[in-house]
């Protein structure tokens, strides 16, 4: 079986949809940009997440309290590409609203998706804390 290697291009279109989608607290079409058996890494929480429908619970009780983003920026932007997928790298600054009033924050994140047919999927997501 060939694995292709996306575009740079291609790459930096599908982190740019993830991170659109959550800028607009979009959840129906952020989680539809990752896999199903995607997991996930967030440094604000204790445990893994070890599927795509984890986070989207969680996802969904934060927004039933309020929560939503109010912006989202990407800055640092890396693309490594490997056969089948690719590293994606950058660091983001989030703004929230939550139901204690705004927040912010700088993070850094690594997004690592596959090759599919159709275009590429996530299938992991970390974030850590930007020193």
């Amino acid at each position: 079986m060939t694995q292709t290697t996306p575009s740079e291009k291609d790459v930096l279109a599908a982190a740019a949809a993830i991170v659109d989608a959550f800028s607009a607290t979009d959840g129906e079409r952020y989680f539809s940009l990752f896999a199903p058996e995607a997991t996930f890494v967030f440094h604000t929480e204790p445990a893994r997440l070890d599927d795509r429908a984890a986070y989207e619970r969680m996802w969904q009780e934060w927004v039933a309290s309020g929560w939503r983003v109010t912006s989202c920026a990407s800055s640092a932007q890396r693309v490594q590409l490997l056969p089948g997928g690719a590293v994606f790298t950058h660091s983001v600054s989030t703004s929230v609203e939550t139901p204690d009033g705004p927040d912010s924050y700088q993070e850094r994140e690594t997004i690592v998706f596959r090759s599919e047919p159709n275009g590429l999927i996530a299938i992991h997501e970390h974030l850590s804390p930007q020193p």
